[in-house]
């Protein structure tokens, strides 16, 4: 990992940080008023920088990729190991500011397993994570088997079904595997469980498509 690329995961865990404790505690009005000067300046300074093309990242990504495993590596998709470009990606991507903190680990069933927090910009109901959180979490988690399986693919269609209340603050687990394939579908559960306690089940269905179509190159067929 490059110099910039550690110092912009530094900036984005902090920024994280930055936007959960102004949603979850009040400030007086002064530091209010400074913070908001300072966003707005250091705003204006990144502005001022080059436009990261976020296109180019993740094809220098796939390109790394194709060699490693043309050199007998095991690392057939970018998704498989953290890449430029995908960091940025909305949800998870480490570089990315608004994105959930998660441990993700494979497990010996083949199954995906993230713990993560869903923290207080994520509540919706009092106490209670806001549903479309919860259903990005799930829509990011059953990715990663797609990158376990080093088969790019696009999400076709994404069902969530709430058990109970998803609360905010807490640990929560999501187990997500393949379940079964049709063609082209790959269709993919998962569950979600705060304290041990079912909370939320997915059931995703994901189109594979040629790795220059994930990428944004054009589609050679």
């Amino acid at each position: 990992m490059s110099e910039e690329d550690a110092d912009r995961l530094a900036l984005a865990a902090a920024l994280r940080d930055l936007n959960h404790a102004f949603v979850g505690h009040d400030a007086d009005p002064d530091l209010l008023r400074s913070t908001t000067a300072l966003a707005v300046d250091l705003a204006t300074q990144l502005r001022a920088g080059a436009r990261r093309d976020r296109l180019a990242l993740m094809q220098a990504s796939r390109r790394e990729a194709e060699a490693e495993a043309a050199a007998g590596d095991s690392g057939r998709f970018p998704m498989n190991r953290p890449r430029s470009g995908f960091e940025d990606r909305a949800v998870a991507g480490r570089a990315n500011p608004t994105s959930i903190d998660f441990d993700v680990r494979f497990d010996d069933e083949d199954d995906v397993v993230a713990e993560f927090v869903l923290r207080r910009a994520f509540e919706g109901a009092p106490g209670r994570a806001h549903g479309g959180m919860v259903a990005a979490a799930f829509d990011d988690v059953t990715g990663w088997v797609i990158g376990r399986l080093g088969e790019p693919s696009f999400t076709g269609e994404l069902t969530v079904r709430f058990v109970a209340p998803v609360p905010v603050d807490e640990r929560l687990t999501v187990r997500t595997r393949l379940a079964e394939r049709d063609g082209r579908k790959l269709f993919i559960t998962a569950e979600m469980t705060a304290a041990d306690r079912l909370v939320a089940t997915c059931r995703a269905t994901y189109i594979t498509v040629d790795p220059s179509v994930f990428a944004g190159m054009p589609d050679p067929r």
